[in-house]
């Protein structure tokens, strides 16, 4: 019963995230919507990660199974893409290096905060 919980949980935030994606009088991704939600209702405490753990857990181990749609899609219309392909080998390169950095001073920022918040609490 638990994991039909939040099996539950999961679906139900990417539902309201199709819907509120539905009624935005513009475009914006409903993955990018749930991801936000998600935050949300982790960060005020509404959900915790305790719901949602297993399945969670779950989903991250099994993620490589949900790119094989994107990657047949991506050899069905090599044809198209053969003509900007280094274009696109760049734009991945150069994203690749920011997302690396962002991911390295998040990090940072992160232990930063973390060693300043026990030195004044500890």
């Amino acid at each position: 019963m638990k994991i039909i919980y939040q099996i539950a949980i999961i679906f139900s935030i990417c539902w309201v995230s199709q819907v509120v994606e539905a009624l935005l009088p513009f475009a914006f991704p409903a993955s990018v919507i749930g991801m936000i939600l998600l935050f949300l209702l982790l960060a005020t405490g509404v959900l915790r990660m305790e719901h949602i753990r297993e399945k969670s857990d779950f989903l991250l181990s099994n993620m490589a199974f949900f790119f094989i749609p994107a990657g047949v899609s991506v050899m069905n219309y090599f044809d198209v893409l053969k003509s900007s392909l280094i274009p696109l080998v760049l734009i991945c390169l150069v994203t690749t290096v920011i997302t690396f950095a962002a991911t390295a001073y998040s990090i940072k920022l992160t232990v930063y905060l973390m060693n300043r918040r026990k030195r004044n609490h500890g």
